[in-house]
């Protein structure tokens, strides 16, 4: 697939007139990367080949390739729910053992994929941590779906990629509560010894269209839930957990604590 779009890039490119170069610099991106995406080296962000298909006028032949390319960025059964996840109108999650992804820094999402048993290669590397940045375009779309997490305390202590990482995540945590007027974030206090969300993390999700999902992750893959009953209890446990977890503003004063400790 990647060879596919690599050389279509390519061939558009060339009957465009335009040189590698010419079109990094009409794109914003190194010459470089434009090289390694037309060598399939490296997979074009979604973006990328929507403004490629206009600089080359490709006529729609390069924004058709879209779909194959998430394909590749992503796990079977957790495509369906990036897709959804573009237009959602209400995204939540109950988070156990890290930042949520949508929050990641650059950095942090490094660091969770370099950990990887078994390893992952530089290039894999690359891939996740696009893909994961990718995503979080829908936080700064208009309009903004309404977000809401719950993290559990001990994620904050957590020196995934070290002090100095994890520093920069929680300063951006911060960043992102006091400037997105959409985003709820609070912190299960480790003093709370008995919670609703003892049986592990979640994904929610309301729909465009008003539908609701629930995935979840575990070892092996994820699952995602959509038959009514099932989703409506994990939406009654998550707003529960919410009504346990500390306010958004004690979860603020918190999260600068523990960045001020590091």
């Amino acid at each position: 697939m990647r060879k596919l779009v690599g050389d279509l890039i390519r061939i558009h490119r060339v009957r465009a007139g335009l040189t590698q170069k010419d079109s990094a610099e009409k794109l914003l991106i190194s010459e470089s990367l434009m090289g390694a995406i037309e060598r399939a080296e490296r997979i074009p962000a979604l973006d990328l080949l929507r403004d490629a298909d206009q600089v080359f006028g490709a006529g729609g032949a390069l924004k058709a390739c879209m779909e194959l390319v998430e394909e590749e960025k992503y796990p079977p059964k957790f495509l369906d729910w990036v897709r959804l996840e573009r237009q959602a109108r209400v995204i939540s999650a109950y988070e156990t053992m890290l930042i949520p992804g949508l929050l990641q820094t650059e950095g942090y999402a490094r660091s969770l994929y370099e950990a990887r048993v078994p390893a992952y290669t530089e290039e894999e590397i690359l891939r996740h941590v696009e893909a994961r940045l990718e995503r979080q375009a829908v936080l700064t779309r208009t309009p903004p779906p309404r977000v809401g997490f719950v993290i559990e305390e001990s994620v904050l202590e957590r020196s995934l990629g070290g002090a100095e990482v994890l520093k920069e995540q929680l300063w951006h945590l911060l960043d992102c509560m006091r400037t997105m007027n959409h985003l709820t974030m609070q912190v299960m206090p480790t003093r709370q010894h008995t919670h609703a969300g003892l049986m592990g993390p979640m994904q929610l999700m309301c729909t465009e269209e008003g539908r609701s999902l629930v995935y979840v992750e575990a070892q092996g893959g994820g699952r995602l839930f959509s038959k009514p009953e099932q989703v409506g209890d994990l939406f009654d446990l998550f707003g529960i957990l919410r009504a346990q977890a500390l306010n958004p503003w004690k979860s603020a004063e918190l999260i600068e604590t523990k960045a001020g400790q590091l």
